[in-house]
């Protein structure tokens, strides 16, 4: 019977189940995540660009966490963070709303293609919650304060030039715990630029998206360069569509702006107070 019991424990401890096994830090899940067998090469060549591990370190994620990423587009982040958190946390995308009728084609066609994502692999995206979400027609967003955190990506520039982003910040701050935090990457315009100027162009000044976050109830914590670009000299034809991964311009110039690399970009995170 002692002789079972020894050859039973052995048997855990080498199948790394005991009590004090080390788990993958949240930065190693996320490493893991973006080198995934389930990212296309294309997709995995924008790590170098996006710093999906510096990002989400910056953005203090845990995977234990409620995240709401809002307008994942082609999902580039949700193949990230769905695996990141299926375990032990939730991710939620507000996706567009497909009810409301004449929006622009391409939020019909982004949101069938990331449902269709979803379904063909459910390893990584069964437990992915889904929002609907086309303000100003759908503003809500789910549950007030049920999210930890919420996330947007290259966003901002669209909605201050809709003149919707007061809107939208009132929902993030209606969906945030009390104490949650809101996550934002932008295309960082220079300090001191006219925002009528560089929003149509993509870049905005970091001081417009403070003015506008704290006037919906958020306090700015930290500001990371984790997603700076000094070669990004923010006056290109297309604006900032001129550069990967975009390439407005096709052949021309194109090494150029290969060269020159994704945008210079702001990484804030704000409180909600």
């Amino acid at each position: 019977m002692i002789r079972l019991m020894i050859i039973l424990i052995t048997g855990l401890c080498a199948g790394g189940v005991l009590a004090g096994e080390q788990q993958p830090s949240v930065p190693g899940k996320v490493e893991a995540a973006m080198l995934g067998e389930h990212r296309s090469e294309a997709n995995q060549a924008r790590n170098r660009y996006r710093h999906p591990v510096g990002t989400l370190t910056a953005f203090g994620l845990q995977d234990d966490m409620t995240v709401m990423e809002i307008w994942p587009g082609g999902g580039w982040y949700t193949e990230v963070l769905a695996p990141v958190l299926r375990d032990n946390g939730q991710l939620i995308v507000a996706s567009y709303d497909t009810s409301i009728p004449d929006q622009p084609d391409y939020r019909y066609r982004l949101h069938q293609q990331l449902m269709d994502k979803f379904s063909a692999d459910p390893g990584n995206y069964d437990r992915v919650g889904v929002a609907q979400y086309s303000d100003p027609a759908t503003q809500n967003l789910g549950e007030d304060g049920s999210v930890d955190m919420v996330l947007t990506f290259r966003n901002m520039h669209g909605w201050i030039g809709d003149g919707i982003a007061e809107e939208i910040l009132a929902d993030f701050h209606a969906v945030i715990k009390p104490g949650g935090w809101l996550g934002i990457v932008q295309h960082r315009a220079a300090a001191g630029s006219d925002p009528e100027q560089t929003v149509p162009n993509g870049y905005v000044p970091q001081a417009t998206i403070q003015t506008l976050a704290e006037a919906a109830g958020f306090k700015l914590v930290s500001s990371s360069e984790v997603n700076a670009n000094p070669a990004d000299t923010r006056d290109h034809p297309e604006g900032v569509w001129t550069l990967p991964p975009s390439l407005e311009l096709g052949e021309q110039d194109q090494e150029k702006y290969l060269q020159i690399g994704e945008s210079d970009r702001m990484t804030l995170l704000f409180k909600r107070q």
